[in-house]
C-alpha cells in the first residue's frame, strides 16, 4: 500500500495511538449515512423498494442518458450487482433495459410510466428523512456542514491525485 502524500503545514487532528470511533469523521458519516438509508428505507418500503433499488431508480430519472456501466460507476458498485438490481426492478415494471444498437457492451436504461411515478417519490422522502436528521441545525449550520463536506471531498480528491498507482495496476 503506497504511503500518503507527507502533508505540510496542516494540522494533524488523529493521531494513530489515540483512534477512537466516536471521534472518528470517517465513523461518524458512516453512521450517518447508515441512519438516512434506513430511515429511507423504511420509507419506501410501502412501494417494496430497498435502497439498492430506490437509489439506481432515482437516478434513473435523473439521467437522461443512464447506462448499465454509468449507473454502475456512479452509485460505486460493480456491474454484476448492477444488473442483478436492474433485474429486480425490471420484474417489478419500474425499469426498461435496451441494448444499443451502435454497441452491444452498452445498456440503455429507461424507466416505465410507473418506475416514473415511484421515482417520483423519492426526493420527497428524502427531503423528510434529511430534514428530519436536521431538525435542530440552523440554516448556518446546515450551509457550513454542506461546506465542510465539499472541501473534505476536494481534499479527498487531491490526495487522489497526488498518490500513485499501485505498481500492479499499470500492467492492466
Amino acid at each position: 500500500m503506497p504511503d500518503l502524500p507527507k502533508q505540510s503545514a496542516v494540522q494533524g487532528f488523529y493521531h494513530p495511538d489515540h483512534m477512537h470511533p466516536a471521534d472518528s469523521v470517517g465513523y461518524l458519516m458512516r453512521k450517518v449515512t447508515s441512519s438516512i438509508r434506513v430511515q429511507a428505507d423504511s420509507h419506501l418500503a410501502c412501494h417494496d423498494l430497498t435502497y439498492a433499488q430506490w437509489l439506481p431508480l432515482y437516478k434513473i430519472g435523473l439521467c437522461e442518458n443512464a447506462t448499465l456501466a454509468s449507473m454502475a460507476r456512479d452509485l460505486e458498485t460493480d456491474p454484476a450487482s448492477m444488473t442483478r438490481t436492474l433485474d429486480r426492478l425490471e420484474a417489478k415494471g419500474l425499469v426498461q433495459r435496451e441494448r444499443s444498437t451502435a454497441d452491444r457492451r452498452v445498456v440503455h436504461l429507461t424507466l416505465t410510466d410507473e418506475g416514473k411515478v415511484v421515482a417520483a417519490r423519492v426526493p420527497r422522502v428524502l427531503a423528510d428523512v434529511l430534514n428530519g436528521h436536521l431538525m435542530d441545525f440552523t440554516r448556518d449550520e446546515w450551509q457550513m456542514l454542506l461546506n465542510m463536506l465539499r472541501r473534505m471531498l476536494a481534499n479527498g480528491e487531491t490526495l487522489r491525485q497526488q498518490t500513485p498507482p499501485p505498481p500492479d495496476a499499470a500492467a492492466e
